[in-house]
Formats: structure tokens, C-alpha cells, sequence
């Protein structure tokens, strides 16, 4: 467990405690990738997980299958969504927590869109149906309280992405001052250069990769089940944080057996100090 009493540390504004976070892209469990086919990978992400031992997890590309699946394999986790679609079926920005260290006292779904209450309304030209799972979560042992947000941006509409993280800043902006928030997804868009990230940032995150520490790891986020190829500043995988306290470490984790991925993504982890908020 990562978050425990004695891992607690004292600082200038009080007691922060340690939060382990990871996004995810686990790739749709029902798309032919013949060799890297769900089936054949998933036991591979669970022994990833299990590694990267999140405290909270934010996916995308997850089916109701993958949830369960993950969930019957690692028992330690409960987890929070919704299918995006109006039927309640499709994609879910699903939200995994250790249920020894967190609970989780509220939770909900909106949509991005100009409707955004409305389940499976969609806007702004885009290609699919996109949303935002949401949780705010006691910590068992302080009581102290976060908010975390999980997405999946647009991959082809500009506008959409754009107006996507206007939304989130509003959003962001309901919740008191204080509160520490972290924001995990799969964005669809370069950090640090695209306009997405410039607004988000601007409304009030900031990027956990340029705050941590220690940084290991390749920019860029998405391998296509192959090793990271040697580019730069393409991290379409963030972890964004206001009130984070402090990053201490922040990873996109490459872990593979014989050069087999779990995903067609690769994981980002960071290790935060997040104030203690009663």
C-alpha cells in the first residue's frame, strides 16, 4: 500500500501524504491486434500494474470486460465508470482506486460537449462520443481529500479538443481554492506546444512530468505495441495536478517481457505529495 501512516510527511503547510497516480490507455479489448490481441496481453497489464502500484489509476480505452477483468485480477481495486455512449455502452474513462488506502465519496460523469449533463451528447465536430469520470476521494487513514478527473481527448477535431479543456477549467474552477486535483488522460495532443494543454495550464494545472524531481523515461507516449522510438515532445499522455505539492518522481513506463507490451500506449506514473485538505 502506498499510502500509509508512516509514510506521512510533515511539511511547511502541514501533513501531505504520498499518492501514487497512473494514466493508461489499455487499448480496446475487441480490436483485431492479432499477436497483441486483448487476450493475449492482458495478463501482461496486470503484472504492469501491479508494478507501477498506483493508488489511483485513470484509463482510457476501457470496456466493461477490461474492468472486470482487472478487477477479479487485483482484487485491492475498485473501480468507477460509465460507457460513453447513450445506451450507457462504448469506451469508459474508468477510475481505479486501492480501496485499503481511498474511498470514494462522490463521483460522476460529464460529457464533452456543449450539453455536458447530457449522457452521449456530443459537440464541436467530434469523431466520438468523449467524456470526463470524476471521484473525490477521502484518504482512510488522514481523511484528508483530493479530486481526481480522467479523460480521453478527440483524436482527429481540433475544436474539440480546444473546447474540451475549456470545459475542465470551469469545471476546475467550481471546486474550492484549496483543494489539491489531478487530471489524468490521454489528450490527443503534444504537451507543453499544443493549445490544449497552453489553456489547461493557464486555468490553473500544472504539468506533473515538468514539475517531478526525478523524470525517467521517453517523451513520447505512444509506441503502437513497439518499443519507443526515438522522438521528442510527444507526450500525448499527461498527468496535470494543481494543488499537488510536490512531484517527486514522474515515469512513462516502458515495462515489456521480450519485448511484448501490455498496451499500444505506454503508462505515465507520478509519485505526488499532496496537502492534506480536511
Amino acid at each position: 500500500m502506498n499510502l500509509i501512516i508512516g509514510c506521512l510527511v510533515c511539511g511547511i503547510g502541514g501533513m501531505t501524504m504520498p499518492l501514487a497516480v497512473v494514466s493508461f490507455n489499455l487499448r480496446y479489448g475487441t480490436a483485431l491486434d492479432g499477436e497483441n490481441a486483448w487476450p493475449k496481453r492482458r495478463e501482461l497489464m496486470v503484472e504492469t500494474i501491479r508494478k507501477m502500484n498506483p493508488d489511483v489509476m485513470g484509463t482510457q480505452e476501457c470496456l466493461e470486460f477490461q474492468a472486470q477483468y482487472l478487477a477479479e485480477a487485483m482484487p485491492e481495486y475498485a473501480w468507477i465508470g460509465v460507457g460513453r455512449e447513450k445506451d450507457g455502452q462504448g469506451e469508459m474513462s474508468a477510475l481505479f482506486y486501492r480501496k485499503d488506502a481511498l474511498r470514494a465519496e462522490e463521483s460522476g460523469h460529464f460529457w464533452l460537449s456543449e450539453t455536458p449533463e447530457i449522457h452521449g451528447s456530443r459537440s464541436w465536430n467530434t469523431s466520438c462520443t468523449r467524456m470526463v469520470t470524476w471521484a473525490r476521494f477521502r484518504h482512510n487513514t488522514t481523511g484528508a481529500v483530493f479530486h481526481v478527473f480522467n479523460t480521453h481527448f478527440d483524436h482527429r477535431s481540433e475544436e474539440a479538443r480546444v473546447q474540451s479543456a475549456r470545459l475542465i477549467v470551469q469545471r476546475l474552477r467550481a471546486l474550492p481554492a484549496e483543494m489539491p486535483v489531478v487530471l489524468t488522460g490521454d489528450f490527443n495532443a503534444c504537451a507543453e506546444t499544443s493549445d490544449a494543454w497552453k489553456i489547461l495550464v493557464e486555468g490553473g494545472f500544472q504539468d506533473a512530468c515538468l514539475l517531478a524531481g526525478e523524470r525517467l523515461g521517453p517523451d513520447v507516449t505512444f509506441g503502437g505495441f513497439k518499443a519507443p522510438p526515438d522522438v521528442k515532445q510527444q507526450r500525448i499522455d499527461w498527468i496535470l495536478v494543481r494543488n499537488a505539492g510536490a512531484v517527486q518522481r514522474y515515469e512513462t513506463v516502458t515495462f515489456n517481457k521480450d519485448g511484448r507490451y501490455p498496451s499500444d500506449h505506454y503508462p505515465v506514473s507520478a509519485a505526488l505529495l499532496i496537502p492534506g485538505m480536511p
